[in-house]
């Protein structure tokens, strides 16, 4: 599960990033706007820079070049 960012675009949701998703599949939409989402976005960077920008994590990168 990931989440993606999108506009609405001639009644259509478009997402703003490439994205490999088979042709009929099904998808969760969240619609949020105004400072209801300007809270949630900053609440979750906040919250994934505590799990993916750590030290400790540099040293698996570094296996996987290997």
């Amino acid at each position: 599960m990931h989440t993606v960012e999108a506009i609405v675009k001639n009644g259509m949701v478009v997402p703003l990033d490439d994205t490999e998703l088979e042709e009929g599949a099904r998808v969760l939409v969240t619609i949020s706007d105004g400072e209801d989402r300007d809270f949630w976005m900053a609440a979750t960077e906040a919250s994934l820079k505590k799990i993916w920008d750590n030290e400790e994590d540099d040293i698996y990168a570094e296996l996987l070049k290997g």
